[in-house]
């Protein structure tokens, strides 16, 4: 398998951005820095929300008490690349690149240790491994970004899923709409048009990532038949105001991408800085609903630590315990959260 070729600006252009990196290189040497063009284009100036979610922090370095994999996705994965957390769905990690090296990412740890795409015999053994169980109906690409492999090694995976017989539903998970959205060709949607059902998850987190490229983007997706989803990360000063979720929820809607997830932040190693309390993120939950249409309402999730699926949370189903909370999963098991401080606590 194959990527696409794309000008990746980790060696040259938008030298404001690049110097910043090279000032912090002791950050970036552990946890790797890459943005495109067009991505970088987006900066409107140092410390904003297109900047936080892409250049390095010091405060990276700092976080030494979360977890490399708090999802435990290591002990799901019964063969590589496949990680099989619900009994009816799997996750296949087909890439290890992405246009933007997000600062907040659930694998972070994963970033920079390789750079090559899935290869024909992991594949082929989990391919095998999804055949062999026939209760796995839905298969999500992640990776790395999907999307990033070039067209004929895209088709070959969808190719080798189709041909499983029980395997209803393919989605993908990309945040390319977002950071390459040149990628997104008349070319690529026939190719997904032919393996329907056919689902994308994006991944927009603010508004700024709403532009006329981004928009040609999601509309060839939806125009080729493709139901287009969004996952938002609520991520400590960059979305986590009532305000600008409203504006980004609406604003996505109108490109006809329904959002799905606002996502507690994980507690990925590297990324504390990044992460809002619950309370405050049910605040926000409650400043949408009844003041933008429903359709616009995401459902706000905590994805649990050691592999317990995620779980919808909202203001009169979580049991509040200080900053202790008490969750009940989609097996009915109770399991403690440890939230921090909300905001409105520490003014």
């Amino acid at each position: 398998m194959q990527y696409i070729t794309y000008n990746d600006t980790t060696t040259y252009n938008k030298t404001e951005l690049l110097n910043y990196t090279l000032k912090l290189s002791h950050v970036s040497e552990r946890y790797p820095v890459r943005f495109t063009d067009y991505y970088a284009g987006l900066v409107k100036r140092p410390d904003d929300a297109i900047w936080k979610q892409c250049m390095p922090d010091a405060r990276e370095l700092e976080d030494t008490e979360q977890c490399p994999d708090p999802l435990d996705e290591a002990a799901l994965s019964p063969v590589p690349g496949l990680i099989h957390r619900y009994p009816d769905r799997v996750v296949l990690l087909v890439s290890n690149r992405c246009p933007v090296y997000c600062r907040f990412c659930m694998r972070k740890r994963l970033v920079g240790s390789g750079d090559a795409p899935m290869n024909k015999d992991v594949l082929a053994a989990a391919l095998e491994y999804i055949s062999a169980h026939p209760s796995i109906n839905d298969v999500i690409l992640s990776g790395g970004d999907p999307l990033m492999l070039d067209d004929e090694s895209l088709s070959a995976i969808l190719t080798g899923l189709r041909a499983i017989p029980h395997v209803a539903i393919i989605r993908i998970g990309t945040r390319i709409p977002v950071t390459l959205p040149d990628r997104i060709t008349p070319q690529l949607c026939r190719l997904l048009k032919r393996f329907h059902p056919l689902y994308i998850n994006t991944h927009f987190n603010h508004p700024d990532e709403i532009t006329s490229a981004s928009k040609a983007a999601c509309t060839l997706l939806v125009d080729a038949g493709i139901p287009l989803g969004n996952q938002t990360v609520l991520l400590k000063g960059v979305n986590d105001s009532v305000e600008i979720m409203r504006e980004l929820l609406t604003g996505l809607l109108a490109l006809r991408v329904k959002p799905y997830y606002l996502h507690q932040m994980d507690l990925v190693q590297g990324t504390a800085h990044f992460r809002t309390s619950v309370q405050d993120g049910l605040k926000i939950l409650q400043g949408l609903r009844g003041h933008i249409s429903g359709l616009a309402v995401p459902h706000y999730v905590i994805d649990l630590p050691g592999g317990k699926g995620k779980v919808a949370v909202l203001p009169e189903d979580v049991e509040i315990r200080g900053t202790t909370l008490v969750i009940r999963t989609y097996t009915g098991e109770q399991v403690t959260y440890q939230d921090i401080t909300p905001v409105s606590n520490q003014r």
